[in-house]
């Protein structure tokens, strides 16, 4: 693959949406550039690791904050 058709990859990864479709498209159609095909499914993985972590992240601050909330409830100030 040339510099050009990378240039282009990457174009088309700034589009949201388009670009988790193509990921799937690149990486499992049988009639592209095995090298293509490789980043895409790196890429897959990547964005699939990422999700986890930020799910369990945005879990542990959903968690803390609520017991925050609910440890500032009994306190009273006069």
């Amino acid at each position: 693959m040339k510099v050009k058709d990378w240039l282009i990859i990457y174009l088309i990864m700034l589009i949201p949406i388009v670009n988790i479709v193509m990921l799937f498209v690149w990486a499992f159609n049988e009639n592209i550039n095995p090298n293509k095909s490789n980043w895409a499914k790196a890429s897959l993985i990547w964005l699939a690791i990422v999700m986890v972590l930020y799910i369990l992240l945005i879990a542990a601050f959903g968690a803390s904050i609520m017991a925050l909330m609910q440890g500032a409830a009994g306190v009273s100030v006069y």
